[in-house]
């Protein structure tokens, strides 16, 4: 069950940041945690943009709240994105049509 689980506790030590900083953004709504059997897990999926939010507060020193906005600006930011592809595609069919 925990295969595609990996501990916080060993992925904390492995990165160097406090486990706070992990239930912090959790909290926040911006990363999800499995708990099981009271340990936490972090799913594989997550980690990719558990480490961006890491290297945001590391390297840039921004905290909890400016990551949650950056978060926000970039997800809204993709969504346009897509949307603009669906737009182009819809203009490339009345353009062939």
């Amino acid at each position: 069950m925990t295969q595609h689980l990996i501990a916080a506790n060993d992925f904390c030590v492995y990165h160097q940041v406090e486990h706070t900083f992990i239930t912090s953004l959790q909290e926040a709504g911006l990363v999800e945690i499995t708990i099981i059997d009271q340990t936490t897990y972090i799913p594989e999926s997550e980690l990719q943009k558990l480490e961006k939010m890491i290297r945001l507060h590391n390297e840039l020193e921004i905290n909890i709240a400016g990551i949650e906005a950056i978060t926000h600006l970039l997800q809204r930011i993709e969504a346009m994105q897509e949307d603009m592809r669906g737009l182009k595609n819809q203009l490339r069919m009345y353009e062939i049509g």
